[in-house]
């Protein structure tokens, strides 16, 4: 079971060939869910029914607690075979749950021949997006950003830890920086002064698509990249750029996205599915993964300058936000905050939920999440 876009099953189903040519007695049948079940879906629900399932890394705390997912340790490889911390993602205790085979963080987007329509240079900071609105604002262009559910908490979470002061990784831990919280969401209020009303409706995979279609929208300054909306079978190929810092210029504190293939506990053929998870983590196969409109996770890829180029320079252009971006939270609970506070943080931009309600209410689904609820 995969997810349902071309830079997700294209990969695994365009590089099968050579796989069976190693192995041709193993038949593999892909699967697709949309972007908001990869995101939610349990997966310790999809591990009763699937042997392989690429995964996000926030359920690798409940993999850890109910043992659905088997340890890839001794075939992942070490942090240094995959850009910035994408293995690290997938570690919890002394096991592997996953091995990368995709990497992404929040990076800018934006059109390269409405950025010159209107002379306009690339902003470094946040304050420099907000600039950016108003000049294109006057320019008859508009900003964009995806701020539907978690992706408007993804964004809060990115800007907090560009701060320095990132969300808590668990609720037994340090308490939200309410002051990061309040700053990250003014600028983030802030920016929906310059963004279409459908930014609420969007998330990530929308937010490239709109990008593409409406020639007014110029820029993004953090939306989980989709380095194949660069590739040149496009209309106007989207280009991607360093995340602009909350505080100064540094691209640091994006919250890393990015995908893990894992193998399920109930597997009855384990050999086998841990042939193909060796076969997926390794550096000549995802080399190929970018022949199919892949965005692999292989520090290899990223160092590719023939595979840069095919995808408008994205791994150049993006690599210190990927190398310096900040891990979620990954504990056992987490993923029912996530849902919970990404509607709250939501509905505060939508102007429907006041500043001190939000925080009130995201401390106590917080706290909540810990203790199972």
């Amino acid at each position: 079971m995969t997810w349902g876009h071309r830079r997700a099953i294209d990969p695994l189903t365009g590089t099968m060939e050579a796989f069976r040519r190693k192995h041709p007695s193993i038949a593999i049948e892909w699967s697709a869910r949309p972007l908001a079940g990869f995101e939610f879906q349990s997966v310790e629900d999809l591990s009763e029914e699937y042997d392989l399932i690429v995964l996000d890394h926030p359920f690798m705390g409940d993999a850890g607690a109910k043992k659905y997912l088997r340890d890839l340790s001794d075939l992942a490889g070490k942090e240094g075979d995959y850009i910035g911390p994408s293995l690290t993602t997938y570690r919890w205790g002394d096991a592997i749950y996953a091995v990368p085979i995709d990497a992404a963080c929040q990076v800018a987007a934006y059109r390269p021949d409405l950025m010159r329509a209107i002379d306009a240079t690339l902003p470094r900071s946040w304050q420099d997006v907000l600039a950016l609105g108003e000049h294109a604002e006057r320019r008859g262009c508009r900003l964009a950003i995806g701020f539907a559910g978690v992706h408007s908490l993804m964004t809060a979470f990115t800007l907090m830890a560009s701060l320095g002061h990132p969300w808590p990784n668990s609720p037994g831990g340090d308490i939200c920086d309410r002051e990061a919280l309040r700053e990250a969401l003014g600028l983030m209020r802030s920016l929906t002064n310059f963004c279409p009303p459908e930014i609420f409706d969007w998330n990530s995979i929308a937010l490239h698509e709109a990008m593409l279609a409406r020639d007014e929208l110029v820029y993004c300054p953090a939306v989980y990249c989709y380095a194949t909306y660069a590739e040149p079978d496009h209309r106007e190929p989207l280009r991607f750029a360093d995340l602009p810092g909350a505080a100064g210029c540094s691209p640091r504190g994006s919250t890393i996205g990015g995908t893990g293939l894992a193998v399920s506990a109930a597997c009855r053929l384990p050999e086998i599915a841990f042939a193909y998870a060796s076969y997926a983590a390794k550096a000549a196969t995802q080399l190929s993964f970018a022949d199919h409109h892949g965005q692999p996770a292989r520090i290899e890829a990223w160092s590719d300058p023939g595979i840069d180029g095919r995808f408008g320079d994205t791994f150049s252009a993006t690599r210190a936000t990927m190398e310096g971006s900040w891990i979620r939270p990954r504990y056992a609970g987490y993923l029912g905050f996530q849902n919970k506070a990404g509607n709250l943080v939501e509905q505060h931009l939508r102007g429907n939920l006041a500043e001190g309600h939000l925080l009130d209410a995201l401390e106590t689904t917080f706290a909540a999440s810990g203790k199972g609820a």
